[in-house]
């Protein structure tokens, strides 16, 4: 998606990391796009299980969890930056009333044609009361770029980039997910290699 200036802007898009790219977090990635602007990026990679799971992270914040089917998702490790903080993407929530860039939760970023990513604990409290979102996906740590970094990494070819689709979030088992990326561009992993776009 391009600006009126021309340049790119990523938000609510994945970017699939090339073979390229062998540092971890990254290597084989799946990062999930909140925010893209001149002056830099934000996502979460949506593939790299943690070391425990929703169950866990419950009780370590001493709330009750009962939901079977989300105590055995596994916690992502989002990135690099700030692992021990944690990032619920969640579907929005639209109560009557309320208005289009509200939200119920007190630290929440709307991503503009995608889902909602929150910070703030009033969120896991809603899911554990049973009043919360139904689809979420938990991360600890993020992953984030400066000026122009991201654009730079692209034009080196470390990234392809394609819309985020909420089914690869919410439904797509993480082991998965990064060639199910690749077939929203109709391409497949073989199909890759490090010198793919390269003169």
């Amino acid at each position: 998606m391009d600006d009126e200036a021309g340049a790119i802007r990523l938000t609510n898009h994945f970017l699939i990391a090339m073979p390229g790219v062998r540092e971890e977090p990254f290597a084989r990635s799946v990062v999930y796009v909140c925010e893209h602007s001149p002056h830099g990026a934000l996502g979460l990679i949506i593939n790299k299980p943690g070391e425990f799971d929703l169950a866990e992270l419950f009780a370590r914040v001493n709330l009750p969890l009962h939901r079977a089917e989300l105590g055995r998702q596994p916690v992502l490790h989002g990135g690099p930056v700030q692992p021990e903080r944690g990032f619920v993407l969640h579907e929005p929530i639209v109560v009557e009333g309320m208005a289009p860039d509200e939200s119920l939760y007190a630290s929440t970023l709307s991503v503009p044609g995608g889902v909602d990513m929150t910070i703030s604990r009033d969120v896991l409290e809603a899911i554990s009361a049973g009043s919360g979102p139904q689809r979420v996906l938990v991360t600890l740590g993020f992953s984030s770029w400066g000026e122009g970094q991201l654009e730079s990494e692209i034009a080196n070819n470390d990234w392809l980039t394609v819309g985020a689709d909420p089914a690869l979030l919410f439904d797509v088992p993480v082991e998965r997910r990064y060639e199910r990326a690749l077939a929203l561009l109709g391409m497949q992993a073989w199909m890759l290699t490090p010198e793919v776009g390269h003169a």
